[in-house]
């Protein structure tokens, strides 16, 4: 299955986590999404996840996606599996993946190349507000959890 097919399915949430500080990044895309490769569309809606994947919603093909596209260190990129979050769109089912960085520094240049920036949650407002509270679950995972988890 080529990229374009598996990224139909599944979108994912980038983020950076400085444990020294607690500043927590999440990368925005185009000036207003907060999903990528795109935003969910207006008609979806959460989901429980479904008892059965399908292969083209493996952690790592997306997470190689991401790597290519963007010409990353699989190295320096987390899959974090406790972020397991789904919603139901017209064309079925998508799930939304959490990759963090572990660098020392987000990747702010190899994100802006491809037109997005890193920003704090607090300056994100007036962003969707499905994608919003999505960030909210990665902060409470992420921060939430004493910063050291994922």
């Amino acid at each position: 299955m080529n990229p374009q097919d598996i990224l139909a399915r599944n979108r994912v949430i980038l983020c950076h986590f400085d444990s020294y500080s607690t500043a927590l990044l999440f990368a925005r895309w185009g000036g207003s999404t907060l999903l990528w490769p795109e935003a969910l569309p207006e008609s979806a809606k959460p989901m429980a996840p479904p008892e059965a994947m399908a292969p083209e919603q493996d952690a790592q093909v997306v997470k190689q996606a991401v790597v290519d596209r963007y010409g990353l260190n699989p190295a320096e990129l987390l899959h974090l599996g406790d972020f397991n979050h789904w919603a139901q769109t017209d064309a079925g089912p998508v799930r939304i993946h959490l990759l963090r960085f572990d660098t020392f520094e987000a990747p702010k240049a190899a994100i802006a190349e491809h037109g997005g920036v890193f920003k704090a949650i607090s300056e994100l407002r007036g962003s969707n507000m499905a994608e919003l509270l999505l960030l909210r679950e990665v902060f409470n995972l992420i921060v939430g959890a004493g910063g050291g988890r994922g």
